[in-house]
């Protein structure tokens, strides 16, 4: 008798390895894209580098301000720790379908007083003690070993959640920091430009008032201040709207040094990344491979559904000591066992299982069109990256050359019109398509910065860990129960 749980525990095993199981074989879907990018590239771009994916977001970006700020964003973003927080949830639902495979053993104990059953009117007592084991399903068929599989896949794929929102963050915190970095620099050129303006405009005044200059110039010059004035204001709330962005993002107060505006915008430059191939992005993406875990785990769902068809077995037993007195419980001669194994073969269901398998099948055929539809989705974002990263460095080469060339039209239109040759008209047209080019110029620089940034994260960049960020991203103080 006391070799009981050695032969109760030597029976779990066996009956463990014995299960079968009857999840379908997983295939990967063929990728429904073209074997190659389409549209133009880059010639001059890197594509022998490092790929983005192993690419370690502090070794892409340069600025050691932004690298600053993106650490805080990792330690304090609110989404990034739901992200976590999903993650570890999901953790736990998994080790409970794995410890369903296990029988549960109980310590229990129990008094029964009842009146005897040969009617005398006595009272008899029995009392109980020892381990038991309720119900443990001998999961010969798989069901359980399905569940397990399915569970495991849901929490891979809620960690390849959280690599993405990291990702995302990433590139939010770096998109967010250069829109400020840009709107800076358009703010200064908007304040020389009215400054520029307004002594403009008293210069035309003056002129009116001595008869040099005629009410129409006057309102012209009136004109272009106003505009200024306006695009000033204009530039503060973008401005502000960026920082309320950026302190949402990063979850803290910013610091101020790290918004500042910088000495020379151009040396927040990111390393260049090659584009690989599209089937690349089928293990660098982490939405693509969360996509496809959420396959997996449907695939292992209709495992445990075709498995419910089958015999569900059972088993209960107990082991420990009985007695008629509380006193005599633990003496010897009282020790004893019960096994109760138990069979249940769906009969009749009224199309129950048959239902639940084929919400399984259906529940698959979704998940592989979230997977096409997800690499079709990331496709189409690399291939919008990889024409920016094509056509903005030659807009912007060429942008300058329209710069340079509007900067001395201007000195030579003032130049015309303070000697009399020129109409002021001619000045304020020159004044306006110099600051028109002025503003394209820097706002092509910042899509430029941003598409590089793009480019980083649709090809998996910002997901690999450099510092255990899953940690830091967990609230400091833990709840015990």
């Amino acid at each position: 008798m006391l070799s009981f749980p050695r032969s109760l525990a030597a029976l779990a095993t066996a009956t463990v390895l014995a299960g079968c199981s009857m999840i379908p074989v997983y295939e990967r879907p063929v990728a429904p894209v073209a074997a190659q990018w389409p549209g133009p590239t880059n010639p001059t771009s890197n594509e022998t580098g490092t790929p983005a994916a192993e690419l370690a977001w502090q070794d892409f970006v340069g600025d050691a301000r932004l690298r600053e700020l993106i650490r805080l964003a990792l330690l304090n973003n609110r989404d990034l720790r739901v992200a976590v927080l999903n993650m570890e949830q999901v953790r736990a639902t998994y080790q409970i379908r794995r410890a369903d495979q296990f029988p549960t053993l109980n310590l229990g104990a129990t008094g029964l007083r009842q009146p005897a059953s040969n009617g005398s009117g006595t009272i008899s007592n029995v009392y109980t003690a020892g381990l038991a084991m309720a119900s443990w399903e001998i999961d010969f068929f798989g069901r359980v070993a399905s569940l397990k599989e399915s569970a495991l896949a849901q929490f891979l794929a809620s960690d390849e959640a959280r690599k993405a929102a990291q990702t995302s963050l990433i590139a939010a915190v770096a998109s967010t920091w250069l829109s400020l970095q840009t709107n800076d620099e358009l703010l200064a050129l908007t304040q020389r430009t009215l400054a520029t303006r307004d002594d403009s405009l008293r210069l035309t005044k003056l002129r009116l008032d001595n008869g040099a200059a005629s009410a129409l110039d006057f309102r012209q010059a009136e004109s272009l201040t106003a505009q200024a004035r306006a695009t000033q204001a204009q530039q503060r709330r973008l401005r502000a709207l960026d920082v309320n962005a950026l302190t949402l993002l990063i979850g803290q107060p910013l610091p101020d040094a790290l918004i500042a505006p910088a000495v020379d915008a151009a040396a927040a430059v990111f390393r260049d990344v090659p584009a690989g191939l599209p089937s690349d992005l089928l293990t660098r993406r982490p939405d693509i491979r969360q996509a496809e875990q959420q396959l997996i785990a449907a695939n292992a769902n209709i495992g445990a559904a075709r498995a419910a068809f089958f015999p569900r077995i059972s088993l209960t037993a107990s082991a420990g000591t009985a007695s008629s007195e509380l006193s005599g419980l633990f003496k010897s001669g009282g020790w004893g066992w019960t096994l109760a194994p138990q069979a249940l073969l769906p009969i009749f269901d009224a199309g129950r299982n048959r239902a639940n398998l084929n919400s399984s099948n259906v529940g698959r055929d979704i998940a592989v069109a979230q997977y096409e539809k997800a690499i079709q989705s990331a496709f189409r974002e690399v291939a919008d990256a990889l024409a920016g990263r094509a056509t903005l460095d030659e807009q912007m080469q060429a942008q300058q050359v329209q710069l340079d060339a509007e900067a001395d039209r201007f000195r030579l239109a003032d130049l015309r019109y303070r000697n009399g040759i020129a109409s002021y008209l001619d000045l304020l047209d020159a004044q306006r398509s110099l600051f028109a080019i002025q503003q394209g110029v820097a706002q092509t620089k910042l899509a430029y910065l941003q598409n590089q940034v793009t480019l980083y994260k649709t090809l998996g960049g910002g997901a690999s860990d450099r510092d255990d960020v899953k940690k830091a991203a967990l609230p400091k103080k833990e709840v015990k129960p």
